[in-house]
Formats: structure tokens, C-alpha cells, sequence
């Protein structure tokens, strides 16, 4: 596997790497250093590459371009990990794990202690620093959070429980109908508010109340409507026509934290903890998605819509003689948000910055 490309090596290539970023022009303009940056940060356990980019960075998006990252790169990186030092080289305008002046390939701790450049596996290597922290979006990423309607048509479904039970709970039986395609582990849910687009009106998906899981016991035989099904897991009480949705693969939170590739103009349509406002840290959902070119670790800048007002100074000014003439407020802009986990046309991101709350029909926007 390949390490981190040596400072000297980034220098000489900027022209390439800068092409492959294709970052929108105003958020490549915006990308500058803090007044304040240290000269070098030394990575502990539960640093965040959000985390470090911010004690370097007026925008932690500007991670890729300050390290010559391309696109391959964002989305499979060569992993960070404690006990490393990452320097901000100031004649370069990069961040290094080398120390400047140094021209080694490894990254030094300063005095007679180097660290050597090690080889890791693709993906999120065990102790590697995570793009944010998992302690909020670990259910987001796991359980089937948002379901389109085209699934819903052909999800296998719960027919019949255990000793004609109407209420299921762990260990229960279950009696599935419908194709399970050689799947033998599946999660439950259950279809809940739909979620619409607020500028158009338009149904986007639906809200899935995730129930828990089941285990394959018996396939269908020939001749047989039905699949027999244990319940593994239970969040809350199954019941008769709750679906199935194969069990996804653990997901790794291992994109680099970015501007989208194109301008994405984005809307706030949920917030979860059952609040009405969302503050820092907390998960939101936004009716924009892959379809619209978003991806994992996509960031986007969060606005509160500005609202639409009744001039009342009209008639007093003498402008003009009636009145209730409605004004547009201008959005202000009042956090940051990063994008987790991505679906064809919604998205779910987590709060990691923000002055105000939010609320659903906020605007979320490519960073300017």
C-alpha cells in the first residue's frame, strides 16, 4: 500500500493534484490557514480528522487541497494514527507527517525520535482517526433509517408470528412472504412519516421505524407461500405486515471531510432526537442526495432561511400607496454540516458547527 506522498513530492505535483481536486472556485479561494496555526499537532486517541483540521484550517473542508489530495484519495485515504505528528509546512502552504526541512519519508516527533512510514490496509485501519467522531451516527449507519417506495413495493414481509401472536419479541418465530433472494440475516422495520421535498412538494422516501432483526431458520420449501424467520434482536414489538430489508454491511466512516464536486442548493426536511431545533452534534436530514452529487464527507455550509416579511414602512414613505408587499429576508448563514450517509435523494448529516439552531426548511449549500 502506498503512504503519504513526501512534501517535496506534493510541491512538485500541485498542478496535477489541484486539477484532480476540481473543487468549486470559491471554495478553493476560501481555503486559508488559521492566524494562529500551530506549527505542529502530535495525534492522540480520539482526534478527528475534523478535529485537526481545525486547529489549522478557517474551513476543516479545505483538509483534501491542503494535504494534495485527490479525488481517489478522499474517498480511500491513507489513514492518520496516533503517536504521529502532522506539521504545518508554512513555506508550502501544505500540512506534512514530515517535518519540514526534514526530507524524509517519515514523520519525526522531534529530538532523536522518528516514526517510520507504515503499511495499512485500505479503508479505516483499527486505531486510525476517524473523519468525526462515531458516538452520534452509529445508528444512522446501521439500521435502515430511510426507505424509498420502490422498496416498499417488493420488501418481503411479516404474515404471521408464532402461535398466532400479534406482538413479537426476541426468540419469537416469524412467517415472511416474499423473495429474500438468499438472504439469511435482515433487519425489521416498519414505514413511517413520508418525507417531501419543501420547495416542491415532491415525496422523496419515507422514515423507517427500525424494529430489530431476524435470522433465516427455514427457506420456503417447494410448494410452501412461507419463510420461517427467529427474531435476534428487538428494539420494539413486531407485528403482522412489518417489512424486511437485508442486514447492510458495517459501514466506516473513512471519506475525507470536502466541498461537494458541484453546487448543491439543499433544503433541511428532518431532525431526529425528537426536537424541534437542532444544535451541535445532532443529526439532520436533507432532501438532497447521490443523484444531486453528494457523498459521503460532502460538506456543506448550513443558513437559516431568511423569511418573508410585510413591508409596513411602505405606504408611511410615500412610495407607493398600497400596502402588504411581502420581503424576502436575506439567509443567514449559521453552522456547518457533514454529510454520513447518502441515499439517491436524501442525505443524513451531522451539526458540527453552529451559532444558531436549526430548523426543518433551512438551507444547506455548497461552501462559498
Amino acid at each position: 500500500m502506498k503512504n503519504f506522498i513526501t512534501v517535496s513530492a506534493r510541491v512538485a505535483a500541485v498542478a496535477v493534484f489541484s486539477s484532480l481536486l476540481a473543487l468549486p472556485a470559491q471554495a478553493a479561494a476560501a481555503c486559508k490557514f488559521k492566524a494562529n496555526a500551530p506549527d505542529q499537532h502530535v495525534v492522540v486517541k480520539g482526534d478527528t480528522l475534523w478535529d485537526i483540521s481545525g486547529k489549522f484550517l478557517e474551513h476543516a473542508w479545505c483538509w483534501p487541497q491542503v494535504w494534495g489530495l485527490n479525488k481517489a484519495q478522499i474517498k480511500n485515504p491513507h489513514w492518520i494514527y496516533p503517536g504521529q505528528v502532522v506539521y504545518f509546512d508554512r513555506a508550502s502552504g501544505r500540512l506534512s507527517l514530515n517535518k519540514p526541512g526534514a526530507g524524509g519519508s517519515g514523520s519525526g516527533t522531534g529530538g532523536d525520535v522518528r516514526l517510520q512510514p507504515q503499511i495499512r490496509t485500505e479503508g479505516l485501519g483499527r486505531d486510525a482517526i476517524a473523519s468525526i467522531s462515531s458516538s452520534v451516527i452509529d445508528p444512522f449507519l446501521s439500521q435502515p433509517l430511510i426507505v424509498e417506495a420502490n422498496e416498499l413495493a417488493g420488501a418481503p414481509r411479516i404474515v404471521a408470528g408464532q402461535e398466532g401472536h400479534m406482538f413479537l419479541g426476541k426468540d419469537d418465530k416469524v412467517y415472511v412472504r416474499g423473495q429474500i433472494n438468499g438472504g439469511t440475516s435482515f433487519q425489521v422495520f416498519r414505514p413511517g412519516n413520508p418525507l417531501k421535498d419543501p420547495v416542491t412538494g415532491k415525496l422523496l422516501a419515507y422514515e423507517a421505524v427500525y424494529l430489530g432483526t431476524v435470522k433465516l431458520r427455514a427457506e420456503a420449501k417447494a410448494g410452501a407461500d412461507v419463510h420461517t424467520f427467529v427474531i435476534a434482536t428487538s428494539k420494539q414489538e413486531m407485528g403482522i405486515g412489518d417489512l424486511l430489508m437485508p442486514a447492510p454491511p458495517t459501514a466506516i466512516v473513512n471519506y475525507v471531510p470536502h466541498p461537494p464536486d458541484s453546487m448543491v442548493d439543499a433544503r433541511v426536511i428532518g431532525i431526529y432526537s425528537g426536537v424541534t431545533y437542532a444544535g451541535q452534534n445532532q443529526v439532520v436530514s436533507i432532501n438532497r442526495g447521490a443523484l444531486d452529487g453528494l457523498d459521503v464527507g460532502s460538506v456543506l455550509q448550513l443558513y437559516n432561511l431568511g423569511k418573508t416579511v410585510v413591508d409596513t414602512t411602505q405606504a408611511k414613505s410615500g412610495w407607493l400607496k398600497t400596502d402588504k408587499t411581502m420581503v424576502k429576508l436575506p439567509d443567514e448563514q449559521n453552522g456547518t454540516l457533514f454529510i454520513f450517509r447518502v441515499f439517491n435523494r436524501i442525505s443524513y448529516g451531522l451539526i458540527m458547527q453552529v451559532t444558531d439552531p436549526v430548523e426543518i426548511g433551512d438551507v444547506a449549500k455548497t461552501p462559498e
